[in-house]
């Protein structure tokens, strides 16, 4: 690759921390330099952050894509619930996506918005992940838990429990395969792939259930069979303490609180959350939008710094293994 990525990054809720921790990372010169940045949002929005956090937004590396929403003139209320600033989020997002599917940019980051406030808007959300699924027609969304030492894949994840355990065997094998082209984007190889059961001790040969020997083995073996390094299914109780340990890089889980937990409890303030299943790369920050501290320059922008970087890497890795090879035939 020659070429430094573009990343457009969404604000989020104007009235949330997403402009705060989007100026502070992009502060820090060493993320600065890693590509070319575009910051989708309201000018209004960007300059109220940049004055709460006396930052000089004008001196920072990169292009403000405006989404004309607020008015030039408008004054943002921080920690405000509002369907104004609901829908100037949504209009964010929706312009980043595009700048993605029309190759204007190599990735997008997500900082938080708030669901209420998109709600009372009128529109009907469910949540970034699925409005963005819909936006690129992609209708089988994957989420991806990323720290340095670790990755999980959920098959499942804002469902019921009852219904996450309908397993079924092809929506396994694709969660495996979105998770192993996924980290190769990351690392430049193939990951080594360990896959939950879904049943205490992965059901201990039928006893404690069917559905590990009957649904997930023969995934895994699918899977196997398409060249991926994955096996299992494995007990679910250790499984991550063997990852932690060097064993694998990434675990695929069953269900939400299978892969939630142990990730959350391994790295709540630096993991970030990666949308898999979709044509364009997208991380976002694994937080909320903070309306408690926003517009006080309290809000710590580690985890956006951790979602930018990863986004870079992934345009990076991405870009290399799809760029066509180099002609080396000699001439004449």
């Amino acid at each position: 690759m020659n070429r430094l990525p573009r990343i457009v990054i969404s604000i989020g809720d104007p009235a949330g921390i997403g402009a705060e921790i989007t100026l502070k990372a992009l502060s820090d010169p060493s993320l600065a330099s890693l590509a070319h940045w575009l910051v989708v949002a309201d000018p209004a929005a960007l300059q109220a952050a940049a004055r709460a956090s006396n930052i000089d937004a004008s001196a920072l590396a990169f292009a403000l894509v405006a989404a004309d929403t607020l008015a030039l003139d408008h004054r943002v209320v921080f920690g405000k619930l509002s369907a104004e600033y609901g829908l100037a989020a949504i209009a964010y997002v929706r312009r980043a996506v595009e700048l993605c599917l029309s190759g204007k940019a190599d990735a997008m980051v997500t900082a938080p918005l708030n669901k209420e406030a998109v709600t009372l808007s009128g529109c009907a959300f469910t949540g970034h992940t699925e409005f963005i699924a819909e936006l690129t027609n992609s209708p089988q969304p994957r989420m991806l838990l990323y720290t340095d030492k670790l990755a999980t894949v959920h098959v499942s994840t804002h469902i019921p429990l009852e219904q996450a355990c309908r397993l079924d065997r092809k929506s396994i094998v694709r969660t495996i395969a979105l998770g192993n082209d996924a980290l190769q984007w990351m690392h430049g190889r193939a990951p080594r792939i360990a896959v939950c059961g879904l049943n205490p001790h992965a059901g201990e040969h039928g006893l404690f259930g069917l559905q590990d020997q009957d649904i997930i083995a023969p995934a895994i073996e699918e899977a196997r069979s398409l060249r991926m390094d994955c096996s299992g299914p494995h007990s679910p109780d250790t499984i991550f303490v063997r990852a932690l340990g060097g064993e694998f890089d990434l675990i695929v889980a069953m269900y939400h609180d299978q892969g939630h937990i142990p990730m959350k409890l391994l790295d709540f303030e630096g993991g970030v959350n990666v949308t898999l299943g979709l044509p364009i790369i997208r991380t976002s920050v694994d937080h909320g939008t903070a309306f408690d501290i926003a517009g006080r320059n309290l809000a710590n922008a580690t985890n956006m710094k951790n979602a930018m970087r990863l986004a870079v890497r992934m345009a990076q890795g991405k870009l290399a293994l799809t760029a066509e090879p180099a002609d080396t035939t000699a001439e004449g």
